[in-house]
């Protein structure tokens, strides 16, 4: 008998308290009341991400790293290393502004006269 009235006693509460609902405020998500600060968002990605964003090869990207000219990795674990989202993608808006300017370094042309095989044959010169 206790426990009846106790749990009608409860939903009599929960009843009013979702019958007082106040006129003078509009209702608001729970998302639309708290909004964190922009440099709060930032946001990481793993290897598999960044493999898919960047596309070299980790042995590159680490000696990219070593030598500053990549985004540096940090821990978020003893096993989790990430990368900041926003870093990396700075960096690949920054090449793609040294490419279209051709201040980038780029590789020479291989010789193809050193080649064991497939050798280039001389060409000759007919008069």
């Amino acid at each position: 008998m206790n426990r009846e009235r106790t749990i009608s006693q409860e939903s009599r509460a929960l009843a009013s308290d979702a019958a007082q609902l106040p006129t003078n405020e509009p209702v608001e998500s729970a998302s639309r009341r708290f909004q964190p600060p922009a440099d709060l968002l930032k946001r990481v990605i793993r290897r598999p991400e960044l493999r898919k964003i960047v596309p070299l090869a980790d042995t590159t990207i680490y000696e990219m790293e070593q030598r500053g000219e990549f985004p540096k990795r940090f821990f978020l674990t003893p096993r989790c290393v990430v990368w900041n989202l926003a870093e990396v993608e700075a960096w690949l808006d920054d090449r793609r502004r040294a490419s279209d300017a051709d201040t980038l370094r780029k590789a020479p042309a291989p010789d193809v006269r050193q080649r064991r095989s497939r050798p280039v044959r001389p060409t000759i010169q007919r008069r």
